[in-house]
């Protein structure tokens, strides 16, 4: 042993030397060169670093100089706070490098068919570096409040134009299925000529993101880390059991009915001496739900390559817990694993190959009942949900034998309570009833080739892709029956005890799994194209593309695949990068129109005209350092509004009336329900948009804004009023009306985008203002009434149209003198509407235009995006205002009726002594169609400014001295979410029937290796 360690030992410093040896036999050489811009003024204080060996760096001088002891074909990285990083191999002859500022160097991912020089985008096109916003707006959701950075999109939609076709890395996916820290870029294309080659279905705009890939000669980890809590902002606020048991007596005697509650009762309810006897159940107590519910994820990214080949690897992973307090629903949780990886590969000199994959695996957990919809029904003295088993008579044996047996003691104190009305309910389901399992699975693949063919053409290339995604989900459930016990009570001895229990059901697990909702998706999606780009004479520019495109979606349950395939050619000029015309255009199919009308061709066309490189300009001026004005027209076919296959075709049905020849038989008949339209074409959108960006005061001032017209002819509708009446019949009920191209939409508005950037000492600011205003009409319309403000063409086509309320009914006199209400009897207390026609008749013919909903967003949608950084201090804040829109307070929570749950709402309800202060209609126990419809009386404003998030981070990478393992370290808190700016706050905030809506408080951790 004593020899053997000998030898270990002088292996060892043997080894030692040679690395000494191997160490001092590189030959260094020094490197001493300068950093400048494109006009070769010196860039102060630039970075460079080795890509090789660690805490080899230095920073350029004044002049713009640096030196460095570097090692023959080194690489290192130069970058620069405002310009593009460069790699580069080091040499002695290396002695100037020219940097790029971002605004001119920056090439973004127009579409996965075009990438572009942003300084040459069209004003209809928005790109979001989501790797640069990430570093101080942590999010969860690819699309979280992108309408503070994106002029026209508002959250719903690009320019109010409803279903955007959502693309990730080119192939159609959900937004949901990637997340912020996979994704490289966001790019939003609104204009006519930006979409025309995505063919039929991206005719309303196209989102496409696309996901990360590594970079040459930068290899380095990324890992994230957050923990955050949720914590809801309000809950609905219902009446307890007594005042509930008053008011519904008020209801009774409203209606002509005498009291149901005693005053005796009532007083015992509301007493609380005994909630068991008693029950007065706050769903929304501590006694079911937690003060906040948590989230916790981790993402780690690996990426580097060389000239040779790249990748870049995303593993990450997050659970969110639940609300829900109590039984199974304890273990309510939600959890996603997900791993993506590409690789980029140069085969050789021309052609590169891409090949991408990623999986997610979805787990949730949850219980089988609907608690938050039981919590908004479910009326708070209906049954007490807990028996004490302390308040059972020991003399009462059966029940006493009852508890012995069952096999869901709660806390082992208590058995599950409930009626005969009641057998199962809400909570006994969540301490008894088992538990589900949702288990979604996502595969994603697809694979690219890139030919450069400069040697048969100089500017001529190739590019394709080939994608095929699976997508499963199904549930996993476990269903428990289970006993509920109904007290009898006593008060022989002077207290409550329980003389007797009832039993409904029993318990039973039997162990079965049951799989149920199985889905499926398959989609298969393809481009090829080639395309061409070159400068002549160093000022004629010419660009082209041929493009094919296409994808199929199998779904499971629906019988016609959803496809989309197209032909698409772009052909693009520009003299000296001042004046700019593309041609973009599709040939598309769809097989939702007859055969003969299945192919279309979609023309656009788009102007440019640099204004800032004309000689008129003054091209060193410090005010105007960029301005271009830019237009777009064209004509697309769409089948996005062609709801359904085979609508060409006449319908026919077995399924019709029964006819008999005599008494005890007969024989179905066969009707028809539409007929056919062999010339039904495709809608079309026809647009004119014009824009304009300019940069102004050294590019401290960016400003962008598009006015766009565009229509949609052509949708298709069934209207009885184009064709004669013998069309139809009444019985049996037969239609021979085709659908046709009649109807047409109009919208007319304008998006802007305002950014700012100052330096005030050592602190830098970057506001952000981005907005978007469209109005619709309904430009035509089939449709025939016998009063004129009915029409609804040259409405807004999301227009609300109901009755207008003119207050309470206050006497049967007033009733008497009043127009006829037909939508039921009416009392005083009732709502009182407006006689529209004066016909003396309340009807549907009294119903007129209130206001716009907003079905695809605010008319007016606005952000704000602030940055402000001091030092390695930086603050973060965005908001969003939403103006113009009316929404309708129609859910359960004011339409009370019957003997449903009575909210806080109905405590300002008419009565006799409230009739000149009275804001809600008199109680019934009845349906009351009258009071509880569209109108005027139960419309509010939806405007609203919300503070959507605070965030404010600290770069610690200073803190590192050696920075051998750690390169970088940032941390961040943040909120989301908290506060909300409207003069309807409450009824904005408020959720009922599901779960409450939440602020997020968040702390994070990034570190890079």
């Amino acid at each position: 042993m004593k020899y053997f360690r000998i030898l270990v030992f002088f292996s060892l410093l043997y080894i030692c030397s040679l690395g000494v040896v191997f160490g001092q036999a590189q030959i260094l050489i020094k490197v001493h060169a300068k950093v400048c811009d494109a006009n070769q003024n010196p860039i102060d204080r630039a970075l460079v670093e080795s890509k090789e060996r660690s805490n080899v760096q230095t920073t350029t001088d004044k002049d713009g100089y640096f030196s460095l002891d570097m090692l023959p074909g080194e690489r290192i990285e130069v970058s620069a706070e405002g310009y593009s990083s460069k790699f580069l191999e080091v040499s002695k002859e290396l002695k100037l490098i020219d940097l790029h500022l971002l605004i001119e160097d920056t090439v973004v991912v127009i579409s996965p068919f075009k990438n572009g020089n942003v300084n040459d985008l069209y004003d209809d096109v928005s790109v979001v570096d989501m790797k640069a916003l990430l570093k101080k707006n942590y999010i969860t959701y690819s699309l979280d409040g992108m309408e503070a950075f994106v002029p026209g999109y508002n959250g719903n939609s690009i320019w109010g134009m409803g279903s955007y076709l959502m693309l990730v890395d080119g192939i159609p996916r959900d937004a949901n299925n990637v997340l912020p820290t996979e994704i490289d870029q966001i790019s939003f294309l609104k204009g006519v000529g930006a979409i025309a080659l995505y063919g039929s279905r991206g005719a309303k705009g196209v989102i496409n993101i696309t996901t990360k890939r590594g970079q040459v000669f930068n290899r380095k980890i990324d890992v994230r880390a957050n923990m955050g809590a949720y914590v809801p902002i309000v809950y609905p606020k219902y009446l307890g059991s007594a005042e509930y048991m008053t008011l519904y007596n008020e209801a009774r005697n409203n209606d002509g009915l005498s009291d149901l509650y005693t005053a005796s009762t009532i007083y015992n309810y509301a007493s609380g001496k005994n909630p068991y006897r008693y029950p007065n159940v706050d769903y929304y107590s501590s006694d079911y739900l937690k003060n906040s519910y948590n989230r916790y994820d981790v993402t780690t990214e690996i990426s580097g390559g060389n000239d040779k080949a790249r990748y870049y690897t995303n593993m990450g992973f997050y659970t969110v817990g639940s609300l829900l307090d109590f039984g199974l629903a304890k273990e309510n949780a939600t959890s996603r694993f997900n791993l993506r990886g590409n690789v980029d590969i140069k085969i050789n000199d021309f052609i590169t190959g891409k090949i991408d994959a990623s999986a997610t695996f979805y787990n949730g957990r949850g219980v089988n009942a609907d608690f938050w919809s039981a919590a908004a029904t479910m009326r708070p003295n209906r049954f007490t949900p807990l028996i004490p088993i302390s308040m059972i008579e020991q003399e009462d044996q059966a029940s006493l034998l009852y508890v012995q047996n069952s096999n869901h003691l709660i806390d082992g104190q208590y058995i599950l309570g409930g009626t005969q009305l009641d057998q199962t309910n809400t909570i006994a389901s969540i301490y008894a009833g088992g538990y589900n399992k949702y288990i979604s699975r996502q595969f994603q693949f697809s694979s690219g080739i890139d030919a450069d063919l400069k040697d048969i053409l100089p500017g001529l290339k190739f590019k394709s892709k080939f994608a095929v995604d699976y997508a499963t989900a199904y549930s996993l459930s476990y269903n428990y029956d289970y006993a509920i016990y109904e007290p009898t009570w006593n008060r022989y001895s002077g207290k409550d005890l329980i003389s007797n229990l009832t039993k409904y059901g029993n318990d039973a697990t039997s162990g079965r799994q049951n799989v149920s909702n199985s889905w499926y998706r398959q989609t298969i999606a393809f481009y090829g194209l080639f395309s061409y780009d070159r400068t002549f004479a160093a000022k004629n520019n010419i660009s082209a593309e041929l493009l094919a495109n296409g994808y199929q979606q199998s779904e499971s349950e629906i019988y016609h695949r959803t496809s989309n395939a197209n032909l698409g050619l772009h052909l693009g000029y520009n003299f000296e990068e001042k004046y700019y015309v593309d041609f973009d255009g599709a040939y598309i199919h769809s097989a939702k129109l007859p055969e003969n009308h299945r192919e279309a061709i979609s023309p656009t066309v788009s102007l440019g005209w640099r204004i800032s490189k004309e000689d008129f300009m003054n091209k060193n001026s410090e005010v105007v350092n960029d301005l271009k004005l830019t237009a777009s027209a064209g004509i697309l076919n769409t089948d996005l509004d062609i709801s359904d296959y085979y609508m060409y075709q006449g319908y026919y049905t077995v399924s019709g009336s029964w006819f008999g020849w005599k008494d005890g038989s007969g024989f179905q008949a066969t009707e028809s329900r539409r007929g056919g339209n062999p010339e039904m074409r495709f809608p079309k959108r026809k647009e004119i948009n014009l824009g304009f960006n300019g940069t102004f005061f050294k590019r401290i001032l960016d400003v962008n804004a598009h006015f766009f017209v565009n229509k949609i002819e052509g949708n298709l509708i069934q209207a009885s009023v184009l064709f004669p009446s013998y069309f139809t019949t009444g019985y049996p009920v037969s239609s021979f009306i085709p659908y046709v191209n009649y109807e047409d939409d109009k919208r007319v508005g304008f998006d802007f985008g305002v950014s700012l950037k100052e330096t005030v000492g050592q602190l830098n600011l970057n506001l952000g203002v981005n907005g978007t205003y469209y109005k619709t009409v309904a430009a035509k319309r089939a449709e025939v009434y016998a009063d004129g403000y009915q029409y609804r063409q040259g409405t807004p086509i999301d227009g609300i149209w109901g009755l207008q309320s003119v207050g309470f009914f206050e006497s049967l006199d007033d009733i008497a003198k009043s127009p006829v209400q037909s939508f039921g009897e009416v009392h005083p207390g009732d709502i009182k509407y407006k006689d529209q026609n004066g016909d003396g008749e309340i009807n549907a013919q009294d119903e007129v235009f209130l206001g716009k909903a907003g079905w695809s967003g605010s008319p007016f949608t606005f952000g704000i995006n602030l940055t402000a950084k001091w030092k390695k201090l930086t603050l973060f804040l965005y908001g969003i205002g939403r103006y113009g829109a009316y929404g309708l307070k129609n859910n359960s929570y004011y339409w009370v009726s019957g003997d449903g749950k009575y909210s806080e709402i109905v405590r300002n309800r008419w009565t006799e002594a409230t009739k000149t202060t009275a804001t809600y209609p008199r109680l019934t126990t009845n349906s009351s169609d009258n009071n509880f419809r569209t109108s005027d009386f139960w419309m509010y404003k939806t405007d609203r400014f919300d503070l959507a998030k605070v965030q404010l981070s600290y770069d610690m990478s200073d803190l590192l001295k050696a920075k051998k393992f750690v390169k970088a370290l940032n941390v961040y808190i943040s909120g989301a979410n908290l506060l909300k700016v409207s003069k309807e706050r409450e009824v904005l905030e408020l959720s009922v029937g599901s779960e409450p809506q939440t602020r997020f408080y968040n702390i994070g951790v990034t570190a890079q290796f």
